[in-house]
């Protein structure tokens, strides 16, 4: 699978849980990125970013076969990253997502929004 189709299944498995303020930032042309996609979302609570989290693995796995090559921070919930090397999925607490910036971070990345309603709009 390349790397657009795995952020998309990423993004639909984020969205199965009601994630929050979903972007996808395209990689593809920044020359040191480390990834060609990351995918980003909040959540309100642990319980739900753990919930947002499984269900990304899950669509990731069944539609695709893959698994994160790298996992992080399950244990402390307010930042989980899933590694799927070219497609990086991280799933924030608001107040982390805001502190940490990663839109900001990588400035010059395509950003796309993704609404409740599955529709993509560019920034």
């Amino acid at each position: 699978m390349n790397s657009k189709g795995l952020s998309d299944l990423i993004v639909f498995g984020m969205q199965e849980k009601k994630a929050e303020d979903i972007v996808i930032l395209d990689l593809r042309k920044v020359k040191t990125a480390v990834a060609d996609f990351f995918v980003i979302c909040s959540g309100n609570s642990d319980t739900q970013l753990d919930a947002i989290a499984d269900s990304v693995e899950k669509e990731v796995k069944q539609r695709s076969g893959d698994f994160p090559w790298h996992r992080e921070g399950k244990e402390n919930r307010e930042w989980i990253l899933l590694d799927y090397v070219s497609v990086v999925a991280h799933i924030f607490k608001r107040d982390r997502r805001e502190f940490y910036a990663l839109e900001e971070l990588w400035g010059d990345a395509k950003i796309t929004s993704v609404d409740s309603g599955a529709s993509v709009k560019t920034l």
